[in-house]
């Protein structure tokens, strides 16, 4: 990588420090659904063991997204918060438009999502904005959202959010570098705050011009001390549509964007990926022509895993791993346009081979959900939908 990677305290996705056995078995994961009903769940841990999780309830047309906390391993959630200040103003429709969570210096909690089609204000031209908001000091309210966007409207595969403990909070999208520009003229483009998400610097482009973004596709940042990373499909001569990962200094500088898995398919395939953190690792999943893999990006050179047999139009993967390297991958099948179907979740030892009798599904996937994973305290996987 551009850049060593030293890896913080706080993650995403898994709480370090919980050692596994010798072996495995599908009892080690927990399954639970998220309060509400909700869908879409996005899971973060601080840097005291708090699990901070959003998930989206309503109108997938115009969702509100809520916020919970648990202090016991995700065992029970506190009283729902609404981040959204207005009512309706994000989505659930297609699986990639829904907020983002990170949490940055002093456990703070910032959320980001693509606007639906009320939401207030507006990016320039009058069209969907890329909305975020923080939960206030006291934390007792999320502020007032806000757009972000400054110079290049046009978001439709949603967004992400990303934070350090240093007080540097990014909020990503991709869109034309020219405004109503095709899928060939996306680019990644990211707005850096450097006081917590007070106030953001114009958005600047870190990938390369010349890959396209497939425009309903989703997109995920990730923060480290060290570094700034990104993953997002390409759409280039219209057919290129592989993953790229992008890395880039915690200012953005020398992004270096690189192609990790090539695809050809002519059309947008509504896509999301995900990182995760291990004590000496980053992780990275994705998927490609209807299979999930994980790999450790900062190896020297990058390996691709995926769980075994073909599935069923594997989909939005959800990635985690264990203070002794073992890795939880879990993803949807069978899923389509408000149709649900299965989530599944597949273990992995350090080399990256699957475990046996490590592997479950859940067959009631409501329409327009996907995972999460957490690693709790206990040494119990859960993975959330």
């Amino acid at each position: 990588m551009a850049h060593h990677v030293r890896l913080l305290p706080l993650l995403c996705s898994i709480l370090i420090g919980s050692l596994f056995p010798a072996s495995l078995s599908a009892d080690a994961v927990q399954v639970r659904r998220i309060p509400q009903h909700g869908v879409q769940p996005q899971v973060c841990v601080d840097t005291d063991g708090v699990v901070h999780l959003i998930y989206l309830v309503g109108d997938p047309a115009h969702s509100d997204i809520e916020y919970v906390r648990s202090v016991d391993g995700g065992a029970s959630w506190s009283a729902p918060l609404r981040v959204n200040s207005q009512a309706g103003s994000t989505v659930a429709l297609g699986s990639v438009r829904g907020p983002h969570l990170a949490i940055g210096r002093g456990n703070r909690v910032h959320v980001a999502w693509m606007g639906s089609s009320i939401a207030e204000p507006k990016a320039p031209h009058g069209i969907a904005p890329m909305l975020y908001s923080r939960l206030a000091e006291d934390g007792k309210a999320f502020e007032p959202q806000r757009n972000v966007i400054v110079s290049h409207p046009g978001v439709d595969g949603g967004g992400s959010v990303a934070a350090d403990q240093h007080g540097n909070v990014f909020v990503a999208w991709h869109a034309p570098a020219i405004f109503k520009g095709i899928e060939q003229d996306r680019r990644v483009w990211v707005a850096r705050s450097i006081d917590d998400g007070a106030t953001f610097a114009t958005e600047l482009s870190i990938s390369d011009p010349a890959n396209g973004a497939c425009g309903c596709c989703g997109m995920r940042i990730f923060a480290t001390d060290k570094g700034f990373f990104a993953l997002y499909r390409g759409a280039s001569e219209i057919v290129n549509r592989g993953m790229h990962l992008v890395d880039a200094g915690t200012d953005l500088s020398h992004p270096r964007d690189r192609e990790i898995d090539p695809m050809k398919f002519g059309a947008c395939i509504m896509s999301t990926s995900a990182f995760g953190q291990a004590s000496d690792h980053l992780l990275a999943a994705w998927e490609t022509n209807g299979q999930v893999f994980w790999s450790r990006i900062d190896e020297p050179v990058m390996r691709s895993h995926a769980p075994p047999g073909a599935g069923d139009r594997r989909k939005h993967p959800a990635v985690a791993s264990s203070a002794d390297g073992k890795v939880l991958l879990a993803w949807t099948e069978r899923t389509g346009w408000n149709k649900g179907g299965s989530v599944a979740w597949q273990i992995f030892d350090r080399s990256g081979t699957p475990m046996a009798d490590a592997a479950g599904r859940r067959d009631d996937l409501p329409a327009w959900d996907l995972p999460a994973v957490v690693c709790s305290s206990g040494g119990k996987w859960i993975v959330l939908y």
